[in-house]
C-alpha cells in the first residue's frame, strides 16, 4: 500500500475513534442545566408531550411521578423500559444528568 494510502487510512481510523469516544466524554463534567432543559422540551417531549402531560409515553407531571425516588427516575431514563418504546438514554446521558433530569421532573418546574 502506497504511503499516502497508509496515512490517509491511520486518518479515517483516528477519526472514526473520535466520533465513538465524542458523546462519552461530552457526558463527562457536570450536568449543564440549559441543554437538560432543552432535551426535556424537545426529546422527551416528543413522547410524552411537549407540555409533559402524556403522548406515546405517560406524563412526566410532579403529580403523578410523587413518591418515586430520583434514583429510579434515573434508572428509566438511563435504561429505558424493555418493551415499551422507552428507549435507553445510557449511551448520550450520564448518570449525574439522569439524576439531574429526574429532580427537574420531581420538582415541578419541568415544562
Amino acid at each position: 500500500m502506497p504511503k499516502a494510502a497508509r496515512h490517509m487510512v491511520r486518518l479515517i481510523a483516528r477519526a472514526l475513534v473520535l466520533v465513538t469516544l465524542a458523546p462519552a466524554s461530552f457526558a463527562q463534567g457536570p450536568p449543564d442545566p440549559l441543554a437538560l432543559e432543552r432535551l426535556v422540551r424537545q426529546d422527551c417531549g416528543s413522547c410524552h408531550g411537549m407540555t409533559l402531560k402524556g403522548g406515546l409515553g405517560p406524563d412526566l407531571l410532579r403529580g403523578r411521578l410523587t413518591g418515586r425516588e430520583p434514583g429510579t427516575i434515573a434508572r428509566i431514563i438511563l435504561d429505558g423500559v424493555q418493551g415499551t418504546p422507552m428507549p435507553p438514554w445510557r449511551p448520550l446521558l450520564s448518570e449525574a444528568e439522569a439524576l439531574w433530569i429526574a429532580n427537574y421532573l420531581l420538582d415541578g418546574t419541568a415544562p
